[in-house]
C-alpha cells in the first residue's frame, strides 16, 4: 500500500444509526456499521440484561460477548413502556439515518415505531428489521433462535457423519450470517438513497440468508426433484469432493489437519510431498473417480503419515507443495496465529473502565477507508447527556420530568 492509499478515512461517518438490537444478528449487523465510522446509539434496558450482556441470566453488564458485537457504539437507557421513552425514541428517529431491530414483528408496532409509523416523522429513514423468518408469509410469528433456524434451512441435516445423528454447528452460525447480511442490506439502501433521497424498509429474514447458503444441495433437487438424496457426508464434500478430502489425526492430543486434494495434478505432488510412499500405488488410488470411490481405505492410509506428524508440521510440507492443507485451530491456536496477528485482526481495545478487551476486527481491509474499532462497548447508559443534551437538546426540566416518569429503565 502506498503513502497516497494509506487514509483513515471512514466510510459511514456521518451515518448515525439508531440501535434497537440485541442478542447476536443485530448487534453484530451495527457493529460492522460502527467500524465503519457509523454513530451506532444503542438503546439498553435492564430488562434485556439476560442476553445483552451474555447467555446467562447472571451475566453483568460488561460481560460476555457485549464486548465484541457492541464495541465502539453509545449507549442510552429508555424505558420503552412509558410514553416518555417512547418519545425520546421518536425524537431520535428524526435525527437519524438507520433503525435497526431484530425483535419480533408484534414489538415494533406496539411502540408505533415500525417503518409505517416512523417514515412521516423521517422520510429518508432506512429501517432494518432482521426476525428469523421474515415479516411475511405463514411463519412470520414463529419464534426462532440459531439452533432453531440451522435446522429450518437444512444446515443441521446435513451437518456430522453419515452413522450419526445430525449435529448442525457448535455455535449459532446462523446470527453471523443474518448479521452480515443484514448490514449489507442497509449499505445497499444507503447507496440507493444517496441516489434518490429516499428510504426504505429492510425485511431481513435469517432462514434465508442461511437457505442461500445451501447451494449443492439446492442445486440437487432442482435438477433431481425427487431423486434428491441429502446425506451427511462428514468433512467430504457429497458432490465431486475429491479425494482425500477430509481431517486427519495427528501427533498430540485431539490435532488435525484437514487436506483437499482434487486433480490428478494435486495428487502426484500430494504424494510427493509424503516420500512417494508404496500405498500411492495400489490401483484403486489410480484415478481420481477410483480414490472416491475408496475414500475411506486411502483415508487411512493418509493417516498412517498425518499422525506420525504434528498438524503444524503436516500442513507446512503439504503447503510448500502447493496441496491445500490447514491446521483445525482451537480458540488458543487463532489467539496466537501469525496470519491473524499481522493483519490485526484481533484487537485488543480499552472498556469504559479502562480494562484492555481483545475483540475481533473487519475480515476486510479498504486501502482508503479502512474504518476500525478503537474502544470496547460502552458501560450502560454512559452516554445519555450527549444523546439527550447535545444531541435532542433537552432542558434540565425535561430531563427531570423523564426521569421522575420512569422512562431511564
Amino acid at each position: 500500500m502506498n503513502d497516497d492509499a494509506k487514509q483513515t478515512g471512514l466510510a459511514l461517518k456521518g451515518i448515525r444509526v439508531l440501535d434497537f438490537t440485541w442478542i447476536h444478528a443485530g448487534p453484530s449487523a451495527t457493529r460492522i456499521l460502527s467500524d465503519q465510522g457509523a454513530e451506532v446509539i444503542k438503546v439498553e434496558s435492564n430488562n434485556a440484561l439476560s442476553v445483552v450482556g451474555g447467555p446467562a441470566s447472571a451475566t453483568a453488564r460488561g460481560l460476555g460477548q457485549r464486548h465484541n458485537w457492541n464495541a465502539g457504539k453509545l449507549s442510552i437507557s429508555l424505558n420503552m413502556k412509558t410514553p416518555q421513552g417512547i418519545d425520546i425514541a421518536k425524537r431520535l428517529v428524526a435525527v437519524s439515518d438507520v433503525v435497526a431491530e431484530n425483535f419480533s414483528g408484534r414489538v415494533m408496532p406496539s411502540w408505533g415505531l415500525d417503518y409505517h409509523s416512523i417514515r412521516p416523522i423521517n422520510p429518508g429513514i432506512i429501517m432494518l428489521s432482521m426476525s428469523g423468518l421474515g415479516r411475511t408469509g405463514p411463519w412470520k410469528d414463529r419464534v426462532s433462535y440459531g439452533q432453531t433456524l440451522q435446522a429450518w434451512s437444512g444446515f443441521t441435516e446435513l451437518t456430522g457423519f453419515p452413522d450419526t445423528d445430525p449435529s448442525g454447528p457448535a455455535s449459532a452460525y446462523s446470527d453471523a450470517v443474518g448479521g452480515m447480511a443484514g448490514a449489507q442490506a442497509v449499505l445497499l439502501a444507503l447507496i440507493h438513497r444517496s441516489r434518490t433521497g429516499r428510504g426504505q424498509w429492510l425485511d431481513v429474514s435469517q432462514f434465508e440468508s442461511l437457505s442461500s447458503l445451501l447451494e449443492t444441495l439446492v442445486l440437487d433437487m432442482s435438477v433431481n426433484r425427487s431423486a434428491a438424496v441429502s446425506t451427511r457426508t462428514g468433512n467430504r464434500l457429497p458432490h465431486g469432493g475429491g479425494a482425500p478430502h477430509g481431517a486427519y489425526r495427528c501427533q498430540g492430543d485431539d490435532r488435525w489437519v484437514a487436506i483437499s486434494v482434487f486433480t490428478d495434478e494435486e495428487w502426484r505432488a500430494f504424494v510427493g510431498a509424503l516420500g512417494d510412499p508404496q500405498w500411492a500405488d495400489d490401483p484403486r488410488f489410480a484415478s481420481g473417480d477410483a480414490r472416491e470411490r475408496n475414500a475411506d481405505a486411502l483415508d487411512a492410509c493418509v493417516e498412517t503419515w498425518t499422525v506420525e506428524r504434528t498438524a503444524e508440521e503436516a500442513m507446512t510440507l503439504l503447503q510448500a507443495a502447493g496441496i491445500a492443507a490447514g491446521v483445525v485451530q482451537s480458540g488458543a491456536d487463532l489467539s496466537r496465529d501469525p496470519q491473524l496477528k499481522e493483519r490485526a485482526f484481533f484487537r485488543r481495545v480499552p472498556d469504559h473502565q479502562g480494562e484492555v478487551r481483545i475483540i475481533e476486527s473487519a475480515p476486510y481491509k479498504l486501502s482508503r477507508t479502512p474504518g476500525t474499532v478503537t474502544r470496547g462497548a460502552p458501560a450502560f447508559a454512559a452516554d445519555m447527556t450527549y444523546v439527550l443534551r447535545e444531541l435532542l437538546g433537552m432542558s434540565d426540566d425535561e430531563v427531570e420530568d423523564c426521569a421522575i416518569a420512569g422512562a431511564f429503565d
